[in-house]
Protein backbone atom coordinates (compact mmCIF):
# COMPACT_ATOMS: atom_id res chain seq x y z
CA UNK A 1 0.00 0.00 0.00
CA UNK A 2 2.66 2.66 0.75
CA UNK A 3 4.60 1.94 -2.95
CA UNK A 4 1.04 2.43 -4.96
CA UNK A 5 0.46 6.22 -2.34
CA UNK A 6 4.27 6.89 -3.60
CA UNK A 7 3.70 5.79 -6.81
CA UNK A 8 0.90 8.00 -7.23
CA UNK A 9 2.31 11.17 -5.81
CA UNK A 10 5.58 10.92 -8.26
CA UNK A 11 2.98 10.35 -11.14
CA UNK A 12 0.99 13.41 -9.94
CA UNK A 13 4.34 16.05 -9.68
CA UNK A 14 5.81 14.41 -13.49
CA UNK A 15 2.09 15.28 -14.34
CA UNK A 16 2.28 18.48 -12.93
CA UNK A 17 5.76 19.73 -14.08
CA UNK A 18 4.62 18.53 -17.32
CA UNK A 19 1.98 20.83 -17.39
CA UNK A 20 3.96 24.25 -16.11
CA UNK A 21 6.51 23.36 -19.29
CA UNK A 22 3.71 23.11 -21.76
CA UNK A 23 2.65 26.18 -20.00
CA UNK A 24 6.14 28.34 -20.17
CA UNK A 25 6.44 27.19 -23.66
CA UNK A 26 3.19 28.20 -24.85
CA UNK A 27 3.80 31.46 -23.15
CA UNK A 28 7.16 32.35 -24.28
CA UNK A 29 6.35 31.77 -28.09
CA UNK A 30 3.18 33.94 -27.32
CA UNK A 31 0.59 31.74 -28.25
CA UNK A 32 -0.86 31.71 -25.34
CA UNK A 33 -2.11 34.90 -23.43
CA UNK A 34 -3.82 35.16 -20.23
CA UNK A 35 -5.46 38.62 -20.04
CA UNK A 36 -8.43 39.41 -17.64
CA UNK A 37 -8.49 42.74 -18.62
CA UNK A 38 -11.40 44.56 -20.59
CA UNK A 39 -10.40 45.36 -24.06
CA UNK A 40 -11.64 47.62 -27.09
CA UNK A 41 -10.77 46.48 -30.80
CA UNK A 42 -9.10 48.43 -33.56
CA UNK A 43 -8.12 47.78 -36.69
CA UNK A 44 -5.85 48.86 -39.63
CA UNK A 45 -4.85 48.33 -42.65
CA UNK A 46 -1.02 47.65 -43.63
CA UNK A 47 -0.02 47.25 -47.21
CA UNK A 48 2.98 44.63 -45.43
CA UNK A 49 2.99 43.03 -42.27
CA UNK A 50 6.28 40.84 -42.78
CA UNK A 51 6.66 38.26 -40.00
CA UNK A 52 4.07 39.46 -37.82
CA UNK A 53 1.96 37.22 -35.84
CA UNK A 54 -1.28 36.99 -33.78
CA UNK A 55 -0.38 37.65 -29.90
CA UNK A 56 2.51 40.03 -31.04
CA UNK A 57 2.52 42.65 -29.05
CA UNK A 58 1.41 46.15 -29.48
CA UNK A 59 3.83 48.89 -27.73
CA UNK A 60 4.15 52.48 -27.22
CA UNK A 61 6.63 53.87 -25.44
CA UNK A 62 7.94 50.01 -24.79
CA UNK A 63 4.99 49.30 -22.74
CA UNK A 64 2.43 46.87 -24.30
CA UNK A 65 -0.47 48.36 -24.55
CA UNK A 66 -2.50 45.73 -26.44
CA UNK A 67 -2.00 42.50 -28.40
CA UNK A 68 -2.65 41.55 -31.93
CA UNK A 69 -6.06 39.82 -31.94
CA UNK A 70 -6.40 39.02 -35.76
CA UNK A 71 -4.47 39.28 -39.13
CA UNK A 72 -6.99 39.39 -42.17
CA UNK A 73 -6.26 40.05 -45.92
CA UNK A 74 -8.70 42.39 -47.68
CA UNK A 75 -9.88 41.25 -50.55
CA UNK A 76 -11.12 45.02 -51.67
CA UNK A 77 -8.36 46.89 -50.64
CA UNK A 78 -5.51 44.47 -51.16
CA UNK A 79 -4.21 45.02 -47.67
CA UNK A 80 -3.57 43.21 -44.65
CA UNK A 81 -6.08 44.01 -42.22
CA UNK A 82 -4.88 43.54 -38.24
CA UNK A 83 -7.04 43.67 -35.80
CA UNK A 84 -5.90 45.40 -32.45
CA UNK A 85 -6.84 44.38 -28.87
CA UNK A 86 -6.15 47.44 -26.85
CA UNK A 87 -6.15 47.38 -22.79
CA UNK A 88 -8.73 49.63 -22.06
CA UNK A 89 -6.25 51.55 -19.05
CA UNK A 90 -4.55 53.20 -22.75
CA UNK A 91 -6.44 55.51 -24.30
CA UNK A 92 -4.79 56.91 -27.75
CA UNK A 93 -6.09 59.81 -29.96
CA UNK A 94 -8.19 59.08 -32.91
CA UNK A 95 -5.16 60.08 -34.97
CA UNK A 96 -2.67 58.21 -33.79
CA UNK A 97 0.22 56.07 -35.75
CA UNK A 98 1.02 52.41 -36.10
CA UNK A 99 4.16 51.32 -37.20
CA UNK A 100 5.62 47.40 -37.72
CA UNK A 101 8.96 47.46 -35.89
CA UNK A 102 11.40 44.22 -35.20
CA UNK A 103 12.67 43.35 -31.73
CA UNK A 104 16.66 43.73 -32.27
CA UNK A 105 18.01 42.75 -35.78
CA UNK A 106 16.30 39.94 -36.68
CA UNK A 107 13.74 39.49 -33.10
CA UNK A 108 10.07 39.04 -33.56
CA UNK A 109 8.10 41.71 -35.06
CA UNK A 110 5.53 43.99 -32.98
CA UNK A 111 3.32 46.80 -33.37
CA UNK A 112 4.47 50.57 -32.23
CA UNK A 113 1.71 52.94 -31.81
CA UNK A 114 2.54 57.07 -31.61
CA UNK A 115 -0.28 59.02 -29.86
CA UNK A 116 -1.40 61.50 -32.42
CA UNK A 117 -2.49 65.15 -30.96
CA UNK A 118 -6.82 64.81 -31.60
CA UNK A 119 -8.72 65.36 -28.13
CA UNK A 120 -10.96 62.54 -29.29
CA UNK A 121 -9.52 59.51 -28.26
CA UNK A 122 -9.86 55.93 -30.09
CA UNK A 123 -13.24 54.05 -29.52
CA UNK A 124 -14.16 50.18 -29.63
CA UNK A 125 -13.94 49.26 -33.61
CA UNK A 126 -12.21 52.28 -34.81
CA UNK A 127 -9.80 52.07 -37.83
CA UNK A 128 -6.68 53.63 -37.85
CA UNK A 129 -5.54 55.55 -41.01
CA UNK A 130 -1.82 56.08 -40.63
CA UNK A 131 0.29 52.93 -40.78
CA UNK A 132 3.78 52.20 -41.94
CA UNK A 133 4.64 48.84 -43.44
CA UNK A 134 7.45 46.34 -42.00
CA UNK A 135 10.81 46.76 -43.41
CA UNK A 136 11.56 43.73 -45.00
CA UNK A 137 15.02 43.12 -44.54
CA UNK A 138 15.04 40.66 -48.12
CA UNK A 139 13.78 43.99 -50.02
CA UNK A 140 16.57 46.22 -48.85
CA UNK A 141 19.37 43.74 -49.62
CA UNK A 142 17.74 43.21 -52.89
CA UNK A 143 17.40 47.18 -53.47
CA UNK A 144 20.58 47.71 -52.05
CA UNK A 145 22.31 45.36 -54.51
CA UNK A 146 20.03 46.58 -57.45
CA UNK A 147 21.49 50.10 -56.67
CA UNK A 148 25.18 48.82 -56.70
CA UNK A 149 24.64 46.97 -60.24
CA UNK A 150 23.30 50.19 -61.69
CA UNK A 151 25.72 52.15 -60.62
CA UNK A 152 28.80 53.71 -62.76
CA UNK A 153 31.68 52.29 -62.52
CA UNK A 154 34.58 54.81 -61.07
CA UNK A 155 36.73 55.90 -63.19
CA UNK A 156 40.57 54.70 -62.49
CA UNK A 157 42.31 57.26 -60.77
CA UNK A 158 39.68 60.16 -60.90
CA UNK A 159 38.54 61.72 -57.43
Amino acid sequence: MQRSTTDVWVGFLVLLGAAALLFLALQSANLLSLNWQKTYTVNALFDNIGGLKKQAPVKSAGVVVGRVKEIRFDDKSFQAKVILAMDVQYQFPKDSSLKILTSGLLGEQYIGIEAGADTANLKDGDRLQSTQSAVVLENLISRFLYDKAAAPADQPGGH
